[in-house]
């Protein structure tokens, strides 16, 4: 398999130095105790925000800190080749970046912080898909320009660096049981088969029966990693789906271990109790698990697809760490992402249409300061991992799935991810009102009454 070329382009080490008039006046920022924050922009991407340290005047940016990554933003070739044209016939492309002093917010419409500056760093993307550049990497000055004993430093560092990917695409939805094409420019080439297919979960001895040639050994633990919930026309369950090389091998499977059930007196899937899959790999003769996707449907006005993805180390549900979690929006869908090194954290810094709630416990490698990188298994798991494309509702969707290289070895890893992908899907689906039919596709004969 030929990886695809992207670029990923990231903001990080911010810091604030701002004076402090002798004399206090109402004008005067103290940001001792006011907040910072900036709004950075690359073109057309995304806005996005970030939190700026305060740093008093009198220290140093220490050279040793552990970097830390504020934004960013993922340029697949077609984003560098379009930038790039663009840059031709108008000014230099351009990372902008707005500091503001205040809260991050908007009070009655009106915007909480105020401006204390711009500053615009010139980016040459040329070359950077095969080799790291740094554009920017120290102090700026901020504010009151031509006065740096008035006007506030800002630092940043501001890098580009080659992040390969392996991409995929379903041929169709995934409850259609279609091919999946690697994509590479304008080549497509078939590597995997899906298959879909349903469960009788009414009998627990076959709730791992999501693929064939199954040993027995594998249903003892699979029932522990989810529930049995019996609730006739309020619930969805024993949808599974297979993932086959060409030789037609099983490399990978996604199972519902837990239906997706309406809440009692309500329509939805809740959050307090959702449905759940199993993502799993073949090994020494029998499945294994290797993560776990929560999902759910999401109140208020956002009502989207709340999900949770879990890694689960040593088939030990009780040593699960969350990856991933964040909200995709019903109605446009948008990008499942698993990216640990970035303010975003399980979702997508850049890609979503909906904003990111991401959180996670404090086991996870993102509340640990220095992301696992010393801690099996997240050892293995750094900076970008995958993001899965899905659609709203009521769309045709068929997933593009992007794999970064540094965590494909194998076929079975890709065939991992594209499951994930599958799963988060079927999701969109599994979580629909329950006033709402599905296709018929979805429809499960064993809950038919004659």
């Amino acid at each position: 398999m030929d990886p695809c070329p992207f670029v990923r382009l990231t903001v990080g080490n911010l810091a604030l130095k701002v004076p402090v008039a002798s004399k206090p006046a109402r004008s005067v920022v103290h940001p001792s105790w006011s907040p910072c924050f900036c709004k950075i922009k690359l073109n057309n991407f995304p806005l996005q925000t970030a939190v700026v340290p305060y740093i008093p005047s009198e220290n140093h940016f220490p050279d040793n800190q552990p970097p830390s990554i504020a934004a960013t933003f993922h340029l697949s070739k077609a984003d560098i080749d379009k930038l790039a044209a663009k840059s031709i016939f108008s000014a230099k492309l351009s990372l902008k970046i707005a500091v503001y002093t205040g809260r991050s917010g908007a009070t009655c419409g009106v915007n909480s912080g105020r401006l204390l500056g711009r500053v615009l760093v010139p980016l040459d993307l040329t070359g950077t898909d095969s080799r790291a550049c740094v554009f920017h990497n120290g102090w700026i000055s901020v504010g009151k320009e031509g006065n740096k004993n008035s006007s506030a430093q800002f630092h940043l560092n501001v890098k580009a660096e080659p992040d390969r990917r392996f991409v995929f695409q379903f041929d169709g939805e995934p409850e259609c049981s279609p091919q999946v094409f690697q994509i590479r420019g304008n080549i497509r080439q078939p590597v995997f088969t899906c298959k879909f297919s349903f469960r009788n979960t009414g009998d627990r001895n076959q709730r791992s029966r999501p693929l064939q040639s199954e040993p027995s050994s594998s249903r003892s633990w699979l029932s522990s990693f989810g529930s049995e919930r019996e609730r006739p026309g309020k619930e969805r369950k024993g949808w599974s789906i297979t993932v086959h090389d060409l030789s037609g091998s099983p490399v990978a499977a996604a199972s519902m271990v837990t239906p997706f059930v309406a809440s009692p007196g309500s329509d939805r899937v809740s959050r307090s109790n959702p449905g759940s899959w199993l993502i799993l790999r073949p090994g020494d003769g029998t499945w294994k698990p290797w993560g776990r996707l929560e999902a759910w449907r999401e109140r208020g006005s956002s009502d989207g697809l709340g999900y949770r993805f879990e890694l689960i180390p040593d088939m030990s549900a009780s040593a699960a760490v969350v990856l991933a979690e964040s909200t995709l929006s019903s109605r446009k869908g948008g990008k499942f992402v698993i990216d640990l090194g970035s303010n975003s954290g399980g979702g997508a810094s850049n890609w979503r249409n909906t904003p990111v709630n991401a959180t996670s416990p404090a086991c996870s490698p993102r509340s640990s300061g220095d992301y696992g990188y010393g801690l099996w298994p997240f050892c293995l798991y750094r900076g970008f991992v995958m993001s899965a494309r899905v659609e709203g509702e009521g769309k045709c969707s068929k997933p593009c799935v992007e794999v970064s290289v540094q965590h494909v070895n194998c076929t079975e890893d890709a065939a991992a991810y594209v499951a994930l992908a599958a799963a988060v899907d079927l999701s969109m689906d599994a979580c629909r009102l329950f006033s709402q039919r599905l296709r018929k596709e979805l429809s499960n004969p064993h809950d038919i009454l004659v």
